[in-house]
């Protein structure tokens, strides 16, 4: 399918690997140009290295995008872009008695206020040129809160709930907002989750992602490009009547009737 967005602009943060590298490779086979943000410079430049053999320009930018000082630097590069796609690790797990104020206060920075501050900042030009797209890239646990991950169920929940009131602010100028929500995708988070249960259970670390795998409809982790394939089409043109919503891409995992 052709998605009608080559030549567009896409900010896609935390873009060198994973769920976001998945993205930023969907939508370069779209044609869509880069600007590629991620902390450390090296995997970053191997990843736009890759980006760059689908015929797209990718511009480069090594920084947290939490920090302010990075945050504005990454969008001094990103400019009037078309789309933008957020992108934060979680926190870490817990109890609900480990955490105080300033473990809240991290979460919500990357988690919430952070995609807020980009929203912000970009969205006023997308209204001006009648086009654009956010992609948020969430959660499950804004479906079905995970016990232990009481920060980013906090964080990521505020989050989806300043999207759907936003979202519908600026449809009427041809900008959508909608959030993926993940389930497990094999990436180097999966990973440390394996090997955490594989500590746990006392198993190598391939019965652990057997475990793991079992508890999935699908039985396997999902693939990072067929999630950024999802992403890639919330940004098209044919998705121009898909506002404000959470689409869990988990194989299936979260167990809801709607």
């Amino acid at each position: 399918m052709d998605l009608g967005i080559a030549g567009k602009r896409a900010l896609v943060c935390a873009g060198s690997k994973g769920l976001g590298f998945g993205c930023a490779e969907a939508l370069a086979r779209a044609g869509v140009a880069l600007v590629l943000n991620a902390r450390n410079a090296a995997p970053l430049e191997e990843a736009a290295a890759r980006l760059r053999r689908h015929g797209v320009e990718v511009q480069t930018v090594a920084a947290d995008i939490t920090d302010p000082d990075g945050q504005a630097r990454v969008l001094a590069a990103a400019g009037g872009v078309d789309i933008l796609v957020t992108n934060a690790g979680g926190p870490p797990p817990g109890m609900w008695s480990d955490w105080d104020r300033s473990d809240f206060q991290k979460a919500l920075d990357a988690n919430m206020l952070t995609p807020i501050a980009l929203m912000t900042a970009l969205l006023p030009g997308m209204i001006d040129r009648g086009w654009g797209r956010v992609v948020n890239i969430t959660s499950k646990s804004v479906r079905a809160p995970i016990a232990q991950l009481g920060l980013s169920n906090a964080a990521r929940s505020g989050l989806t709930g300043y999207v759907a009131g936003t979202a519908r602010q600026v449809a009427p100028h041809g900008v959508t907002v909608n959030n993926i929500l993940p389930g497990t995708h094999a990436t180097a988070r999966s990973d440390a989750l394996d090997q955490g249960r594989a500590a746990r259970d006392g198993v190598d670390i391939d019965e652990a992602r057997r475990r793991g795998e079992a508890a999935i409809p699908t039985l396997s982790y999902g693939d990072p490009a067929d999630f950024g394939a999802v992403c890639a089409f919330l940004c098209s043109q044919q998705a121009r009547f898909i506002v404000g919503q959470n689409i869990l891409v988990d194989g299936g995992e979260t167990n809801l009737t709607m």
